[in-house]
């Protein structure tokens, strides 16, 4: 019997299995069988003798890593940009699209929405571009905003004091239209019932907001959670590499950039996989971990 249920599956969702197939393919291809090559870490990898024939050297990279000068500085950096990112960044889309729900008026808030999904599609080259002429002491509008102050005007992005706000602040405003989206959908399968039992009990919206549409998207929210944590020690590598510069790179610069200095512009092939192999095990047990602790609360979690 089931294998006869079965073989009535797989013929009645066989143009799903087809459809699958290319995202299945995408994943074995460039996800699944690089991993492959983190034996390099463990090796003295020379691009001449290959992966296999390379001297091995066991936890010597690692250890290399641990006590390089700016092992440290790179890991603060980069819990610090993401944990304030998703301090900052991971409610504002839960604002917004409660407050996108609440609209009346459906052709303001496509209007709304447009705007906030609109710097989405803008590579992090173009937002750069953009960050130097709001923030260019020479030709910006913070130039333009000191001088008319009568102040000398400041460098803002080549400040210490001042580019992390300007990296989480960037962040913020490209992505938090596009995480709306997420809890848009979530929104709409709310039971609108709930609403209008809370209205003849005289519950104001604000007590709506926080007795049945935050609950009843918690499941959602949860997961998102989740997912952001296993990207923390990916604190954004485009954004980073655009927006640092010599004087800054002490303050904001992260994994993915000193990856991007030892292990393509020094050679360093092993010593680049051995911190990129660090920033898997550190992300997989805080998922973990995260996941563990939703699921006390009484969540779904993840796994």
């Amino acid at each position: 019997m089931a294998t006869a249920k079965h073989r009535r599956n797989r013929k009645m969702y066989r143009l799903f299995y087809l459809m699958m197939l290319p995202g299945l393919l995408y994943f074995a291809v460039f996800r699944y069988l690089p991993m492959f090559g983190l034996v390099i870490a463990f090796k003295d990898y020379d691009i001449f003798k290959g992966i296999w024939a390379s001297e091995w050297v066991g936890l010597k990279n690692f250890k290399e890593l641990f006590h390089s000068s700016d092992f440290w500085n790179v890991l603060i950096n980069t819990l610090k940009i993401s944990f304030a990112k998703i301090i900052i960044g991971f409610p504002i889309p839960i604002i917004l699209a409660i407050l996108l729900n609440e609209m009346k008026s459906i052709r303001f808030k496509k209007v709304i929405q447009t705007l906030l999904y609109l710097p989405h599609f803008l590579s992090w080259v173009v937002i750069g571009g953009i960050m130097l002429n709001l923030f260019s002491p020479v030709f910006g509008l913070a130039g333009e905003f000191f001088r008319a102050a009568g102040i000398e005007p400041v460098n803002i992005l080549a400040q210490k004091s001042t580019i992390f706000g300007v990296v989480i602040a960037s962040d913020v405003w490209k992505e938090c239209g596009w995480s709306t989206i997420i809890f848009l959908a979530a929104l709409t399968q709310v039971d609108a019932s709930l609403y209008e039992a809370a209205k003849m009990d005289g519950a104001s919206r604000f007590k709506q907001m926080i007795y049945i549409t935050l609950p009843a998207i918690s499941g959602v929210i949860i997961l998102l959670l989740i997912l952001r944590i296993g990207k923390i020690m990916n604190a954004g590598f485009e954004q980073i590499l655009v927006l640092q510069n010599a004087v800054t790179r002490e303050s904001i610069d992260i994994f993915d950039t000193y990856v991007y200095r030892e292990g393509l512009q020094r050679g360093e092939y092993s010593f680049s996989s051995t911190v990129d192999m660090f920033k898997s095990v550190v992300a997989f047990i805080m998922v973990a971990g995260a996941d563990k602790i939703s699921k006390k609360f009484g969540e779904e979690g993840l796994f």
